[in-house]
């Protein structure tokens, strides 16, 4: 398909830089057979008893270093692991790089450069266990956030919690997966109390999230990597539930994309550890998922191309129009949007 089919025009003060407070206060669009505007609080007016949500329990981690090679300051983002301690990082200005050079972050905080890639990407080793590093990172670096959220470089110490949803357990994401930033204690307990049950699976969000689609054709698109992992007892929880007749609610397209990886034509659900790349586009046949809770997202981005394959082309174009005619907030720290599955 075109990539330009996927393309919109968005004014620029409806890209939210400052998530909401409480999270529950914000703006949710229900996406159904009409669209109807709601509160993330009013979700769990949505579900029905016996549906099962499954939400993203990756934690994001502080992965944007500025350090120094020589005289020259060089900023790294760490967006893949490899053996530990090692990482793939988009580095700026990757030029002044060069295989065997040291970057030095902090004193005893430093990476040799291994290898080079096109596009600025550099693969580090920090010569220190995943423990030691993550300290490290906690200690140094800021959070990773999007380039259309603006930040002083030295970052702003509220997002470290803001950046972080309700659900993170697991550290290794280098971005949010931001329709779980909108749920509070008090949207779980509603929806406890309405028998909608929940379970947890993991993909370590990667910085390919946010790279632009460069091509013409989403057939020449190459998709990034992510790693996932859902257990036993998940894969178990969610067929159960979808056999009792329970529809599967995603929380995001991470859990999303990580659903449909492990799901067999015939629409079983295995457990599943490893990488995915999968990437859906409209004509998409999705076996798991029946409702997904989104936010709002790029133009020509792969996962404004992934909501139109799961609740249809003219459908979003409409709901998205509609927010932007109502001023709804865009992006990770904007607004939440409810679609319902297109079966048509």
């Amino acid at each position: 398909m075109r990539v330009d089919e996927f393309d919109f025009d968005l004014p620029p003060d409806l890209i939210a830089q400052h998530p909401v407070s409480p999270r529950d206060s914000a703006r949710l669009l229900h996406v159904g057979a009409g669209l109807r505007d709601l509160k993330m609080a009013d979700f769990s007016s949505l579900l029905k008893p016996g549906d099962m949500l499954v939400a993203n329990n990756t934690r994001v981690i502080p992965s944007r270093l500025t350090g120094t090679r020589g005289d020259a300051s060089i900023e790294v983002t760490l967006h893949k692991a490899a053996p530990e301690g090692v990482w793939w990082a988009f580095a700026r200005p990757a030029k002044r790089l060069r295989p065997g050079d040291t970057i030095t972050f902090a004193p005893g905080f430093d990476a040799e450069v291994l290898d080079k890639r096109d596009g600025g990407e550099v693969l580090l080793q920090f010569g220190m266990d995943a423990p030691a590093l993550l300290e490290a990172l906690a200690a140094h670096g800021i959070m990773p956030l999007p380039p259309y959220i603006k930040r002083v470089k030295s970052g702003d110490a509220a997002d470290r919690d803001d950046y972080q949803t309700l659900f993170a357990a697991r550290d290794g994401a280098v971005a949010a997966p931001t329709a779980g930033l909108h749920f509070t204690a008090s949207v779980m307990e509603a929806l406890g109390a309405g028998s909608i049950g929940h379970t947890l699976v993991t993909l370590h969000v990667g910085a390919g999230t946010f790279l632009p689609v460069k091509v013409d054709d989403t057939d020449d698109h190459v998709m990034h990597a992510e790693w996932g992992e859902i257990t036993p007892d998940s894969a178990a929880a969610i067929t159960a539930a979808k056999a009792a007749g329970g529809r599967i609610i995603a929380v995001g397209s991470t859990s999303l994309r990580l659903l449909e990886s492990a799901a067999g034509e015939d629409g079983t659900l295995q457990p599943f550890t490893g990488e995915t790349d999968i990437f859906i586009t409209p004509g998409y046949d999705f076996k798991i998922v029946d409702a997904i809770l989104t936010n709002f997202h790029l133009p020509r981005s792969t996962l404004f191309m992934l909501v139109q394959a799961f609740a249809g082309a003219d459908r979003m174009r409409a709901a998205y129009a509609h927010a932007i005619e109502n001023h709804y907030r865009f992006f990770s720290y904007g607004d939440a949007c409810f679609l319902e599955r297109d079966k048509i």
